[in-house]
């Protein structure tokens, strides 16, 4: 009889632990898959967030948007490229996480706002991050062409072509 008590006790511990996590547990499998990544690097990041941040995180991965998802994807990257590691190398491998999941690359002020909200808790300096901000996008910034068109293969609706 104290078996049973005991087995059902568990039992309800380990139904109510999977629905109390299970809006976090699919926002971040939802990162991971897109992004083709192990839970380590969200929940690691969601961990350091602190509560109220990483709930809110949390609901607006939940929104289930394109859009949401290449933000919180940015997050993670500023999370661990600027907190955790900003070694080259380190950018290199979240860039390249980003392209291969067809993700926004460019990280724009609406990012690293985003970021400074969700990563209040951790206190990162918004100079600073603006710094990396540029950083990033300088390093990668796609090259101007070498040899652009001429101009010839434009077309114009009036059928003339401008004056020089």
């Amino acid at each position: 009889m104290i078996w049973l008590i005991l087995a059902t006790l568990v039992v309800v511990f380990i139904i109510g632990f999977r629905i109390l996590n299970s809006g976090s547990r699919r926002a971040s499998q939802a990162l991971n898959k897109r992004l083709n990544i192990g839970p380590l690097y969200v929940e690691s990041m969601l961990s350091q967030m602190g509560k109220v941040p990483g709930e809110e995180f949390v609901n607006y991965l939940l929104h289930n948007s394109e859009g949401h998802l290449g933000n919180a994807a940015v997050v993670l990257l500023i999370y661990h490229a600027f907190i955790v590691d900003d070694a080259e190398q380190n950018l290199e491998f979240w860039h390249g996480l980003l392209r291969k999941a067809r993700l926004p690359t460019a990280l724009t002020p609406k990012h690293t706002r985003l970021a400074l909200s969700f990563l209040r808790e951790l206190e990162p300096e918004a100079d600073e991050l603006n710094a990396f901000r540029q950083r990033y996008n300088a390093l990668f910034a796609p090259l101007p062409d070498a040899n652009p068109a001429p101009a010839s293969n434009v077309y114009y609706l009036d059928g003339c072509t401008p004056k020089n």
